[in-house]
């Protein structure tokens, strides 16, 4: 499916003459910190082409085996969706990557338009398979620090007894709404064809969990950076795997503000939802700072 297609199906579910739209512009407030001076946030207007941008979200699946994640992946979900809309309305090319579970949408048109999108050969080797067979863009100590909190239990922020880790996903979570014109992958190769198809400079990253799979997957913030994107991260419409009872030993949510500040001073700049798509940031419920 070519881009223009695409969007005339976008604009035709909107009930939008095609003609009569302009190219939409993306005025995004973009957030930094550099490497020798992380303590401070650096903010610039960054201007992006809507149709040379893709919205890629990441593992915002039905379920998981840790029941606190899975809790707050559903409170983040319909707010979410509301972004996507808005972001699909502007012209955004719209990526569901919810990894190991694309076949669940294999007759569907957005994984075949995915899978149909012409092969092109990346500037860098994509992303190499771990002892499970598991594509991952691992940690570069010559371009990143060690992340700032300690998820080697997995993170799992219940409360005793942990949960116990399984697969627990099936598909995307519901409440995310799957239209014309988007495609649904997990490969990294797929996601580099469709970029590169449309014409897509500028990639922004969603979803969870930020510390593992918004930064690994192989179309995530790592990989996306070294195939030579202009890289964001929704900060505010992301989660990570952090249990307190780690260190650092802060709260939950002071976590993933401390992985935040690890991607703005290593990998890219992060935006909020509000900056993209109107209203007010997201915050978790359960989030009393």
């Amino acid at each position: 499916m070519k881009r223009s297609h695409r969007l005339n199906l976008v604009l035709l579910a909107l009930s939008i003459p095609t003609g009569l739209m302009a190219e939409e512009k993306l005025s995004l407030s973009m957030r930094s910190r550099a490497k020798d001076a992380p303590q401070k946030a650096v903010e610039n207007r960054v201007e992006w082409e809507a149709s040379k941008t893709a919205l890629i979200i990441c593992d915002m699946w039905d379920d998981h085996w840790c029941k606190s994640a899975a809790r707050r992946v559903g409170e983040m979900a319909g707010p979410l969706n509301e972004v996507v809309k808005k972001a699909r309305a502007k012209g955004l090319l719209i990526v569901h990557a919810p990894s190991s579970v694309v076949d669940f949408y294999k007759d569907t048109p957005q994984r075949k338009y995915a899978q149909g999108a012409p092969f092109a050969k990346a500037p860098v080797t994509l992303s190499s398979k771990d002892r499970w067979g598991t594509k991952w863009c691992w940690p570069d100590s010559a371009l990143e620090g060690v992340l700032p909190i300690d998820d080697s239990d997995m993170g799992c922020s219940c409360a005793e007894p942990k949960c116990e880790i399984r697969e627990a996903w099936t598909r995307q979570i519901k409440t995310i709404e799957i239209a014309a014109g988007d495609a649904i992958t997990d490969s990294g190769q797929e996601t580099y064809n469709l970029l590169a198809a449309n014409k897509i400079d500028n990639v922004i990253l969603c979803g969870v969990h930020l510390n593992m799979c918004v930064l690994g997957r192989p179309f995530g913030i790592r990989q996306m950076v070294k195939v030579g994107k202009n890289v964001a991260l929704l900060r505010d419409m992301t989660d990570t795997m952090y249990n307190p009872q780690r260190p650092p030993g802060v709260d939950h949510f002071t976590g993933t503000d401390l992985v935040v500040k690890h991607v703005e001073q290593f990998w890219c700049p992060t935006l909020t939802s509000a900056d993209l798509a109107g209203g007010r940031a997201f915050r978790f419920a359960e989030d009393k700072r």
